[in-house]
């Protein structure tokens, strides 16, 4: 190996081997990409441009996964082009195993459409955009703001939207503040009253979580009403905790509750956006970090967050209680056993022999 091809291939390790310890990809990948050490596939790559391979090292550090990097450039995409992102953000597993001619037929453009397209990524053509695609679909399934078109079947925006649901929550799991989490459970056991707020979709959400929190012996207040909770905050002390939900943190009636409450001492947790107008009014902030805009669509992935939060926190309430408190629940099982319908049993199985009876 003459010494350009020495550097060269100094250079190539050093940049792959950074690539694979920010995305914890392994160092398999290593040989895959440059064969047994012995050099003879080194030559066969394409000379490094010294201006750019910095830059795309960093790009792909902070770099949340190659699907939200394919969602972000898309306003820059040609017409053709945005065929090709839809396909693959619609169906990434499927594209892992599709040729190039397959994904060109799908999305309607031609072969050299498809190879622009992944030179514009930032990929080195077509394999190598398959396996940064694998690479983030094996970390977990990424959140993907799947659209539902109106020509969709029945079967198809079913599929999107458990799909989609799927996602989101899986997501969420990946960015929730785990210390913030105890911090809410710490504060909540100790408190001397709780109270819930939230308006329009997030209301069904506080209302979920009186449900849960009233079993646990603690005076439990929901409010939807922006002046019943104003009234409620004015009476507050040092020991109350409210609980303020909204997806969007802009909801000037619970931004005021926030502000009146803390006036009065009480702790207030925020279910809400991170740097939003509510949080900054918020002794806690609880946030997953969803993008969902609902100032134009229906409040879907947030509310199926909110309400895996809720779960999150009664369930740290209830280990925190200890196992003494499970007679208190049996109390309120045993309460409204009679106010339901017993289950139907189940026949018992006839194990008798053909002819028994007659023989009696």
């Amino acid at each position: 190996m003459n010494p350009a091809d020495r550097i060269h291939a100094i250079t190539a390790c050093i940049i792959t081997a950074a690539y694979d310890s920010c995305t914890d990809v392994g160092r398999d990948s290593l040989t895959d990409r440059f064969g047994k050490n012995d050099g003879s596939e080194l030559k066969q790559l394409r000379p490094l441009r010294k201006p750019d391979w910095r830059i795309n090292i960093l790009r792909e550090k902070y770099m949340l996964n190659f699907l939200d990097f394919i969602k972000s450039k898309y306003e820059f995409f040609s017409p053709k082009e945005k065929k090709i992102a839809d396909v693959v953000l619609e169906q990434p597993q499927k594209i892992i195993a599709s040729s190039i001619a397959q994904l060109a037929k799908s999305a309607g453009v031609s072969e050299p459409t498809v190879h622009r397209f992944c030179q514009k990524i930032n990929t080195e053509g077509y394999p190598d955009f398959k396996l940064k695609l694998a690479q983030t679909l094996a970390k977990g399934i990424p959140y993907v703001n799947i659209h539902v078109d109106e020509n969709d079947s029945t079967e198809n925006y079913t599929k999107k939207i458990f799909d989609s649901s799927i996602s989101i929550l899986n997501e969420a799991r990946k960015n929730v503040d785990i210390r913030v989490i105890q911090r809410c459970v710490d504060v909540l056991s100790c408190a001397r009253r709780i109270t819930f707020c939230g308006l329009g979709s997030s209301a069904t959400v506080a209302h979920d979580m009186l449900n849960k929190f009233f079993r646990f012996n603690i005076p439990c207040n929901y409010f939807e009403d922006p002046v019943m909770m104003l009234m409620s905050a004015s009476n507050c002390s040092l020991e109350d905790v409210f609980v303020l939900i909204s997806h969007t943190g802009r909801t000037k009636d619970l931004i005021d509750v926030a502000k009146y409450a803390r006036s009065r001492k009480a702790t207030v947790i925020g279910l809400t956006s991170e740097n939003s107008p509510l949080a900054e009014e918020c002794s806690l902030v609880l946030s997953a970090k969803i993008p969902e805009d609902t100032d134009i669509y229906i409040p879907m992935a947030s509310r199926l967050v909110q309400l895996a939060l809720v779960d999150v926190l009664a369930t740290g309430l209830f280990l925190r209680k200890g196992p003494q408190f499970i007679a208190n629940l049996k109390n309120v099982k045993e309460a409204i056993k009679e106010s339901r319908l017993e289950m139907p049993r189940e026949k018992k199985a006839d194990n008798k022999e053909p002819g028994e009876e007659e023989n009696k």
